[in-house]
C-alpha cells in the first residue's frame, strides 16, 4: 500500500513538473512571436524610407548641386541597408549601425538645405520632408516597442528557473535595435538668444568674493569714541545798519510831558 502512495506522489509531481515546464514554454514561443511581429512593423516602415529616399535624392539634386557627397552618402547606405535586410531579415548590431548612419545623413541634409530658400518652397521638397518626419516618428515608436519586448524576453532567458527551459530548448536572447549614433542620443541644450552646442556646457569664470575691510585689532584701553559729528554752522543773518531800515521798524521818539521844555 505505501508503494502505491509513493508512485501516485511521484507521478503527481512529475504532472506538475511537465505542466511548469509546458506553461514556460509556451510563454518563450508567445514571447518570442511578439518580438518577431514587432520588428515587423520596424521594417515596414524602415521599407518606406527606402522608398522615399531616392525621390528626395533627386529632388535636392536639382536645386543643390554642392550637397553632392551628402547625397552619395544617402543612395550608398540605402544599397547597404536593403542589402542587410534582405540577408538578414532581423534586427542585427550591423544593420543597427548602418541605419543610424543613414538617419543621420538625412537629418545633416535637412540641415544643409537650409541655405537653399528655392528649395524649401519647392512643393515636392516639402512633401517628402513631411512624409519623411511621420516616418522617423514611426521608426523611433516601432523602435521602443520593439526593444520592450526584447528586454521582457531576454529577463526570462536569463531568470531561474526559466533559464533551464531556455537552455532545453534552445531559446536564445534576441539583439536590441538600439541607437549608437551618439549625436541621436544627445539632446540640443537650450540657451535664450543664443545657439547652443551638445555636449557640456563650459563653465563660467567665478568672481572671487568680496573681501570686507580690515578691521584695526582691539588693545585694552586703547577704545577711542568716535568723534560726534558736528552739525553744519549756519551763517548769521545779515543785518541792514539803522540807518537803512525801514522807519517802520524805528522806534518812536518819546515825547517831554506837557509843560516841560525838550532836552536838548
Amino acid at each position: 500500500m505505501s508503494l502505491v502512495i509513493v508512485i501516485i506522489l511521484i507521478l503527481v509531481v512529475l504532472a506538475i513538473l511537465a505542466i511548469v515546464m509546458v506553461s514556460m514554454y509556451n510563454g518563450f514561443v508567445r514571447e518570442r512571436n511578439k518580438i518577431q511581429e514587432s520588428w515587423r512593423q520596424v521594417d515596414v516602415e524602415l521599407n518606406r524610407r527606402y522608398e522615399l529616399l531616392p525621390n528626395l535624392v533627386e529632388t535636392v539634386r536639382a536645386y543643390a548641386a554642392h550637397e553632392r557627397n551628402t547625397l552619395d552618402d544617402i543612395t550608398r547606405l540605402r544599397s547597404q541597408a536593403q542589402s542587410l535586410s534582405a540577408s538578414q531579415g532581423q534586427a542585427s548590431p550591423e544593420r543597427a549601425q548602418v541605419e543610424d548612419q543613414l538617419s543621420g545623413a538625412v537629418r545633416g541634409l535637412m540641415v544643409s538645405v537650409e541655405a537653399y530658400p528655392d528649395l524649401k518652397s519647392n512643393t515636392n521638397f516639402l512633401e517628402l520632408q513631411r512624409q519623411l518626419a511621420e516616418t522617423e516618428d514611426r521608426i523611433a515608436n516601432g523602435r521602443r516597442f520593439y526593444n520592450a519586448n526584447v528586454r521582457a524576453y531576454n529577463t526570462r532567458v536569463e531568470s531561474v528557473p526559466s533559464n533551464i527551459i531556455a537552455g532545453m530548448f534552445h531559446f536564445e536572447k534576441a539583439t536590441y535595435f538600439e541607437v549608437t549614433d551618439p549625436a541621436a542620443r544627445t539632446a540640443p541644450a537650450v540657451n535664450f538668444g543664443e545657439i547652443a552646442y551638445r555636449g557640456d556646457a563650459p563653465q563660467q569664470q567665478q568672481l572671487p568674493p568680496a573681501q570686507p575691510p580690515a578691521q584695526q585689532p582691539y588693545a585694552p584701553g586703547s577704545f577711542q569714541q568716535p568723534a560726534p559729528q558736528q552739525a553744519p554752522q549756519q551763517q548769521p543773518y545779515p543785518q541792514q545798519p539803522p540807518s537803512q531800515q525801514p522807519p517802520s521798524q524805528q522806534p518812536p521818539a518819546q515825547q517831554p510831558p506837557f509843560g516841560q521844555p525838550p532836552q536838548s
